[in-house]
């Protein structure tokens, strides 16, 4: 069987971290959809800015619209909107067959909103809006401003795909912001079954800089590289576990509510020594979405050993934890560093996708 079906046996399912028009018309995305099971769709502004730049799909529509009395950001979301319309509409009998659970696509707001949690709120209603589809998910990172607004928009019945997450800090935040959105929505008198969230946990990076700082400790700390990513899944995995089918959410259960599924994001490896799928095989449970860019997905499709890993060596994964704290090495540190470094990542890419349709 083709290794990403067998995934969804296990309760996972694969999303695609990617989007353009030539996915859409050439017929690409439909084809892994029926053929791979895909089951939703990721974007950012580096994956539209790489989309706009290099796809001749979309050369008229931005000549029209720079006739156009508009912005550049107005523009990019005319030539971008459509495109997730389209994701949407393909995968919609997911989203309807699964009662809600999957069939998904990701609309990030303005990374520029990142510390103001009242505009994005705003961004997001106005994007679901202009979306106008029930399986749309709104983008919003895991800053103390995102914070406040994913518990704002849940409350307000919009879905919501957390990205930009790097610790155990960042889950631990993030679950209980969803869960105070549900009780706001509740209470309201709104229908909790109707919202869907994602907690978009980031993982190449976290090995990508804690090997730095293993190499410099030099020694013994040189075996413990290409291990803390997976550790960190794993251990989220657990408190996911807790949190979610625990008493803690017993009451919004009944009513109805979603546990907020752990996803893996930034499952590209990074580090040419390990495994191409290092962020995949060993990350396979129920109840977790993996989004995968294309490289990643043909691996998987190509040489995946699928089998449910994701709940096993948890002792090793805290082993982990605890050698780096030995050495010195601050794994909240780590994720509030690498989160700074990803919101200015997102924002340059955002710039450069502005100067396209400028």
């Amino acid at each position: 069987m083709n290794p990403l079906l067998q995934v969804r046996q296990h309760g996972q399912q694969i999303w695609l971290d990617n989007l353009s028009r030539t996915l859409l018309n050439d017929g690409h995305l439909a084809r892994f959809i029926v053929d791979d099971g895909v089951a939703g769709v990721t974007t950012n502004p580096s994956i539209f800015h790489k989309a706009i730049a290099g796809g001749r799909y979309y050369e008229d529509d931005l000549a029209r619209l720079k006739q156009q009395p508009m912005s550049a950001e107005a523009r990019y979301e005319a030539l971008v909107i459509p495109d997730v319309q389209r994701a949407c509409d393909l995968l919609a009998p997911q989203h309807a067959q699964s009662g809600g659970s999957a069939g998904y696509v990701s609309l990030e707001v303005s990374p520029a909103l990142a510390h103001d949690a009242a505009a994005t709120i705003a961004a997001g209603l106005r994007l679901k809006a202009a979306v106008a589809r029930p399986n749309l998910l709104i983008k919003v990172p895991a800053t103390a401003a995102g914070l406040e607004a994913i518990e704002g928009l849940i409350g307000a019945g919009i879905s919501v795909n957390v990205t930009l997450m790097f610790s155990l800090g960042h889950v631990d935040a993030v679950a209980a912001a969803y869960v105070r959105g549900l009780e706001r929505l509740r209470a309201g008198g709104g229908e909790v079954t109707s919202v869907m969230s994602v907690a978009s946990l980031f993982l190449s990076r976290v090995d990508t800089l804690v090997d730095k700082q293993l190499e410099q400790a030099g020694g013994a700390a040189l075996a413990l590289r290409g291990q803390t990513a997976v550790a960190l899944a794993r251990l989220a995995y657990q408190r996911y576990l807790a949190r979610f089918h625990g008493e803690g959410f017993a009451s919004l259960r009944a009513a109805g509510a979603r546990p907020q599924y752990m996803l893996w994001a930034s499952t590209g490896t990074k580090n040419p020594a390990y495994s191409d799928l290092l962020y995949v095989e060993p990350l396979i449970g129920a109840e977790t979405v993996n989004t995968l860019p294309d490289a990643t997905l043909d691996a998987l499709r190509d040489h995946g050993r699928v089998e449910a890993t994701l709940a096993r060596d948890v002792d090793l994964g805290q082993a982990q934890f605890a050698a780096l704290a030995a050495l010195g090495i601050d794994l909240e540190a780590v994720g509030k560093r690498l989160q700074q470094e990803g919101l200015v990542q997102f924002e340059q890419a955002f710039a450069a996708l502005l100067e396209l349709t400028a």
